[in-house]
């Protein structure tokens, strides 16, 4: 079996370039593969397109990397909770692509199955729908919608051997298996890098095929974007 064990995150995130398409894990602070976040925001790489649920918050996450200019375009569903991805794109500074959160997940997943495109009635008659091909199903328009690939995707999850196969945790799960797939170099970080063969197969998420390059990650902080608590009486 392949080794995919890599000791250090240079390692990890090696042959990364600038004007290459990334996608990255998570949904909003969930699950977002931050030790590779981290040591890409300090690589001087521009031009960047990254496909993501979200982009962090302005201190944290894929907020990092839009700090220091280095995105010039979010394919992504919503704009969440970061200001200055707020203030980049109303300035006209970042390309933003605002997608269907169900139309994005299934564009990464037909990149991850080698299908090139597919139609969805999600956004019919919107913005969305501009300038591409609709057709109608059951008495229903349809908008086509093409496959999402990356240069390299990079994810988070709970578990992951040596090999690569990976299992996610609760709402951490989110995007991460369908980017996984996606990826022409997927790069996993996880929480606990257990021995091949430690795994049940029958919990196994994202099978080891999908993921190239696997190191076991440190120091989460596990952010949340809003913490409301309640005042003791």
């Amino acid at each position: 079996m392949i080794n995919k064990v890599v000791k250090t995150i240079d390692e990890a995130i090696s042959g990364v370039e600038s004007n290459m398409t990334f996608m990255v894990g998570g949904f909003g602070l969930s699950g977002i593969p931050e030790n590779c976040i981290a040591a890409l925001s300090k690589k001087d790489i521009f031009g960047l397109t990254c496909i993501s649920n979200n982009a962090g918050v302005d201190d944290f996450g894929l907020g990092l990397l839009l700090k220091r200019k280095q995105i010039k375009k979010m394919i992504s569903s919503y704009v969440g909770e970061n200001a200055e991805f707020e203030r980049q794109m109303l300035s006209g500074e970042l390309e933003v692509d605002l997608i269907p959160q169900g139309s994005l997940a299934e564009r990464c997943r037909a990149g991850g199955a080698g299908i090139p495109a597919f139609f969805t009635p999600a956004g019919y008659g919107t913005e969305v729908a501009e300038g591409k091909e609709v057709r109608e199903y059951n008495g229903k328009p349809h908008v086509l919608e093409l496959a999402l690939t990356a240069d390299f995707a990079f994810v988070k999850a709970w578990k992951g051997d040596g090999v690569g196969n990976l299992i996610f945790k609760g709402t951490a799960r989110n995007f991460n298996p369908l980017m996984a797939m996606a990826g022409k170099i997927t790069v996993a970080e996880v929480e606990e890098l257990v021995p091949t063969g430690e795994l049940d197969p029958n919990q196994i998420h994202t099978p080891g095929i999908f993921v190239q390059r696997i190191l076991q990650g440190e120091k989460y902080e596990k952010r949340i974007e809003q913490r409301t608590v309640r005042t003791k009486k």
